[in-house]
């Protein structure tokens, strides 16, 4: 939807690098209401059955909710959701997304510890808000909710049991992110990385947990329930254990590029040719083309990659 975002967070948007000067892009270079659905249909028509809105923040983009009900009446569609930060859904717009025919809502929420949290997103937003965003997602319809916690070594680690602690018996599942080198800015080094097993042995500890199947093929995160019943978790260990063999997404960023890898260097322009005139049928046998070619591995083969090899930025293409 857009690649701006009003937080700062380290590990996607640091401060230094998306500071006031940033040159983001302009409103003509966006992808319109209109292209984004024919877009979206394109995919649908393709076999896609599942479609996420996200950012950037996408809840920063006027006429949100116009686009969300466009594309939820497209035939064939069976899912469409959108991951936010929480801090700009209030009862209002959450009620609003809901009418327009959004099914589900992710929320990302680092910590609960508010110091930690105003850290963590680097623009002194506090906790209690993206709180109150999430109770404000239930009572207008969206339960469950997913919960996704980026975990960073140094920096949050210590608030792994404190969110499971807070989300279990909710009806939410909360959904553990291990620290990736998404794009050039962030600073990413393998150390920092909490893997997911470390993660499942600390929850473990205090309530015990035992694996889940997956909902569908190709679910990039790792279920586990309690065994007491109040839930479950997920975790998603792409640095640890990569899923590169079994994914099947596509990613439309900001601009209009198709990228096949969270991971990728390079996209698929798809704007010049839908402002060119390009028909439906030139833009299937392009995107055809493109998923056909795709050998996307990095996260099997992070460890032979050039250090610094440049690669798209998380808030053009989403998380």
């Amino acid at each position: 939807m857009t690649d701006r975002c009003n937080f700062r967070c380290r590990y996607c948007m640091p401060r230094e690098v998306f500071g006031p000067d940033h040159a983001f892009l302009k409103r003509a270079a966006l992808l319109s209401f209109e292209e984004l659905t024919r877009v979206a249909g394109i995919f649908i028509g393709l076999g896609v059955r599942k479609i996420r809105i996200t950012g950037g923040e996408p809840m920063l983009r006027s006429g949100l909710e116009t686009l969300v009900e466009t594309i939820a009446r497209l035939e064939g569609l069976e899912d469409l959701s959108l991951t936010t930060n929480g801090s700009l859904l209030t009862l209002s717009r959450a009620r609003a997304l809901r009418r327009a025919g959004l099914r589900r809502l992710t929320v990302s929420l680092d910590a609960l510890d508010d110091t930690t949290f105003r850290a963590m997103n680097d623009v002194d937003f506090p906790v209690a808000a993206v709180l109150e965003g999430i109770e404000a997602a239930s009572a207008a319809g969206f339960a469950p909710a997913k919960i996704n916690m980026v975990v960073r070594r140094g920096f949050n680690e210590h608030q792994v049991v404190p969110m499971a602690d807070h989300f279990r018996g909710t009806g939410h599942i909360l959904r553990f992110v291990e620290y990736m080198d998404v794009g050039a800015t962030n600073g990413w080094r393998p150390e920092d990385v909490v893997p997911a097993r470390d993660i499942v042995e600390r929850i473990g500890r205090e309530w015990p947990l035992e694996p889940v199947d997956p909902n569908y093929p190709g679910e990039v995160a790792k279920r586990f329930r309690y065994r007491d019943g109040a839930g479950e978790v997920g975790l998603i260990a792409s640095v640890t254990q990569p899923f590169c063999g079994g994914c099947t997404r596509a990613r439309l960023s900001a601009e209009g590029s198709v990228y096949t890898c969270l991971f990728a260097s390079r996209g698929c322009d798809l704007r010049s040719a839908l402002r060119a005139g390009a028909t439906d049928e030139a833009l299937v046998a392009r995107i055809d083309s493109l998923w056909r070619r795709r050998d996307d591995r990095y996260s099997e083969l992070r460890s032979r990659v050039r250090p610094g090899a440049a690669k798209i930025e998380m808030s053009y293409i989403g998380g």
